[in-house]
């Protein structure tokens, strides 16, 4: 009996993810423009040429969702930086090979990644509102050391072990993602 209760558990979670998957693959659409570091590179380039004429007419940037822009400007860096350095906290192993793996898998099939924009990496510190022009630097300079790191990188707290395109790829859906 208690074999059956097993298989029927496994059963339907199984169909809960494959429909919770299915959706998630519709809902995303494919991303515009090149996935690559070299092209994040030149969008903070224009970031910064545009948020200095922001700046020059005293506009406020506004955002969607609970973080200002140097919060998710630093929150981007922080990514890039722990899969150099190591994350603080990781999903269980299980999840990072069943869930965590399936949906990389699954944005890197489509070029884009969908997630909870104000969800902060588990145990990074606290991002409070700071400059903006510090953020954008912190985030170029993070991104330039990823392309110039040669060493081994640390696994990705929710993906598990990637290579360094698939940390590429990572890096770069994850800053569109903020910016969309």
């Amino acid at each position: 009996m208690e074999r059956r209760l097993l298989l029927k558990s496994v059963l339907t979670g199984s169909a809960i993810l494959t429909v919770a998957g299915a959706t998630t693959w519709i809902a995303i659409d494919t991303e515009e423009g090149p996935l690559t570091i070299e092209y994040t590179l030149k969008r903070i380039a224009e970031m910064k040429k545009n948020l200095l004429n922001l700046q020059t007419n005293d506009s406020k940037i506004l955002t969607t969702g609970n973080w200002e822009l140097s919060q998710i400007l630093n929150h981007c860096a922080q990514s890039v930086e722990y899969s150099i350095t190591g994350y603080p906290e990781h999903k269980s192993e299980l999840f990072k090979n069943t869930l965590g793996s399936f949906a990389f898998s699954a944005f890197a099939a489509k070029g884009k990644m969908t997630h909870n924009l104000s969800e902060a990496i588990p145990g990074a510190p606290l991002l409070t509102p700071k400059d903006i022009d510090v953020a954008l630097n912190r985030l170029q300079l993070s991104l330039t050391d990823f392309q110039q790191h040669a060493g081994k990188l640390q696994p990705h707290f929710a993906y598990g072990e990637l290579t360094k395109s698939e940390y590429e790829l990572a890096h770069v859906m994850h800053f569109n993602n903020h910016l969309s």
